[in-house]
């Protein structure tokens, strides 16, 4: 019988299937950071467990980390507590931390794939709807809430129901300026919020297999804005070069072993999903969006679209969105003066995303309006930049780089967008105070945040050289 990547994967992990309900699915990598892993580990306490397995599960404290002086105590109590936590569980259980101040410290999303913790063929989770992102290499990767992170912790089990599937087809080549992000933005407007809810989605199509590694992973992130349990990439010889010789990945006879097998970690010609969808790489330009949902976007050359007229309730929550944003149907956002720009997350906060920032920003300076936080997303990213010398770029153009961490992504942290500023964002989330009480997200790509810290107003990339 013909069979999905996804299946294929799914299937060779179950344990136990139960009848009428949940499956039970081993895991090969467990992923934990400060904020969704406190409460687990004081249940294992409370019921005299231990970690199952240890070794399968490495922890990073991300979110609620400041972005300056991390060599100093954390001045906020609440992340400072949580931080704690988190270490004080690690060394109790003996699970691996890669603690504030270790060289491989950065965000789980991060860290993860440039180790080789993460690799084909893998079932992946994290107390962090953005697990998704590890779905890039071929592997099953997905959020679980805290009660299933205990569970993972005490069993490296988890009980679940099986997704459906669906398969995103882009092709083409894209157009100048448009990036990975631009491609998820634009698939996320197509399909709505809820569009791809209760599947799981492999990308395919020429478009998405050119891709490098990490824009890959830049459109796996994104999956679950359209509501989709996660997103897959079936991996190729780009995966294995990317794997091969990082610090976990497998060495010698087991490096050519994995690989023979993740050759096989691909959907059967002849598969049929649940669901399947074509996309041309032609329609998309570079994407921001206008609203306080990932779905609400448009070409950065187009103006605000009516809501849908039959959807009363939807035309209830679209108005009450835009007068949130202080925006109106038909406005062409091009050209609108911003406040804040924000690269990194663990959706744009790799050294690829910084190159593209740094090269458009070479030899031209920063708007003086425009406060810029660019924030890698581990300290492996930050030593690539200082050792291809984006830092002096960056700096040159009146550019500062702050220290790893989830950052403004949302407002666990210091850094936090005042309330009525805009931001233009290349992370995953516009929600209403998303990045701090009252203030307002635009989300884009690097080249649009690169673009638009130069001028101070939203810009198009293509025009601006």
């Amino acid at each position: 019988m013909a069979n999905t990547l996804f299946d294929k994967i799914w299937d060779a992990h179950v344990v136990n299937l139960i009848e009428g309900g949940p499956t039970q699915l081993y895991i090969d990598r467990h992923y934990c950071h400060e904020v969704t892993s406190p409460q687990a580990f004081e249940g294992l306490r409370q019921r005299g467990l231990k970690v199952f397995r240890p070794g399968k599960t490495f922890c990073s404290p991300d979110h609620n980390i400041p972005t300056l002086n991390q060599d100093k105590p954390i001045s906020d109590p609440i992340s400072r507590n949580q931080v704690e936590t988190l270490t004080r569980n690690a060394n109790e259980f003996g699970v691996t931390l890669y603690g504030l101040g270790h060289k491989k410290n950065g965000i789980i999303h991060v860290i993860g794939p440039e180790n080789g913790l993460t690799l084909p063929g893998y079932t992946i989770v994290c107390g962090d709807s953005h697990t998704s992102t590890h779905g890039a290499f071929g592997a099953v990767a997905f959020g679980i809430g805290t009660s299933e992170v205990e569970m993972v912790l005490a069993s490296q089990c988890i009980l679940q129901p099986k997704p459906k599937t669906m398969r995103i087809n882009v092709n083409g080549a894209l157009k100048e300026g448009v990036t990975a992000k631009d491609i998820a933005l634009y698939i996320i407007a197509k399909m709505t919020t809820g569009g791809a809810t209760g599947y799981f989605v492999e990308y395919a199509g020429d478009t998405i297999r050119n891709l490098s590694m990490e824009e890959r992973m830049t459109v796996c992130n994104l999956s679950i804005e359209m509501g989709a349990r996660g997103g897959m990439i079936a991996p190729d010889e780009t995966t294995f070069a990317y794997c091969k010789g990082r610090e976990f990945a497998p060495k010698g006879e087991e490096w050519d072993k994995a690989v023979a097998y993740w050759r096989t970690l691909k959907s059967d010609e002849d598969a049929v999903f649940d669901k399947e969808i074509n996309f041309d790489a032609a329609d998309i330009e570079p994407r921001i969006t206008f609203g306080t949902n990932p779905g609400m976007g448009i070409g950065i050359s187009e103006a605000i679209p009516a809501p849908d007229p039959e959807d009363e309730a939807g035309k209830i929550s679209y108005d009450k969105s835009l007068e949130y944003m202080g925006f109106k149907v038909g406005q062409k956002l091009e050209g609108y003066p911003i406040d804040y720009v924000f690269l990194g997350s663990c959706t744009n906060g790799r050294i690829e995303d910084f190159r593209a920032f740094a090269s458009f920003v070479k030899g031209k300076k920063k708007a003086d309006n425009v406060t810029a936080w660019l924030v890698p997303g581990s300290w492996m990213v930050t030593d690539q930049i200082k050792a291809e010398g984006i830092d002096k770029i960056l700096a040159e153009a009146g550019f500062e780089l702050r220290q790893p961490g989830c950052s403004a992504c949302l407002a666990m942290n210091e850094d936090k967008v005042p309330a009525g500023k805009l931001a233009v964002s290349t992370s995953n989330r516009n929600f209403e105070g998303r990045q701090g009480p009252g203030s307002r997200t635009i989300l884009a790509g690097p080249l649009v945040a690169a673009a638009s810290a130069i001028t101070g107003v939203l810009t198009d990339p293509r025009k601006f050289k």
